[in-house]
């Protein structure tokens, strides 16, 4: 194995992922993934495919460019792209990951706003009288 390349996405955001052999780093966009997701929820989540196939995280080194929409878009469209690379690694994690629906994009997007309301689908008060 030399290097995995995969992409997720989640919203507005778009995680590029490059896996390899190593000492367990985790880079997102140059720093590391504890100091870019302060959250711990959010950290806990980038590292589910890890645990789902009980594959030790600190085997390999990942490199990720994340960019567009919020900090849960972009961890959730990590957390596909990792899924992605562990399937590429090894196929027998693909059902394990799609039985937990990591494998799934999640293509709900934001509704574009409507002329002559104030938001997508929210409406004005009506007065009949």
């Amino acid at each position: 194995m030399e290097m995995i390349h995969t992409i997720g996405r989640r919203k507005a955001s778009v995680a590029r992922l490059y896996m390899r052999k190593g000492k367990g780093r985790i880079f997102v966009n140059g720093r590391d993934y504890t100091d870019y997701f302060p959250q711990i929820h959010i950290q806990a989540g980038l590292l589910d495919p890890f645990k789902v196939v009980e594959l030790d995280p600190k085997l390999y080194d990942l490199k990720i460019r994340v960019n567009g929409g919020g900090f849960k878009g972009q961890a959730e469209a990590i957390r596909l792209a990792i899924a992605r690379a562990l399937v590429q690694l090894n196929e027998d994690y693909r059902r394990v990951l799609k039985e937990h629906k990591l494998l799934t994009r999640d293509a709900r997007e934001v509704e574009r706003k409507k002329y002559g309301k104030p938001k997508a689908r929210k409406s004005f008060q009506f007065s009949k009288r």
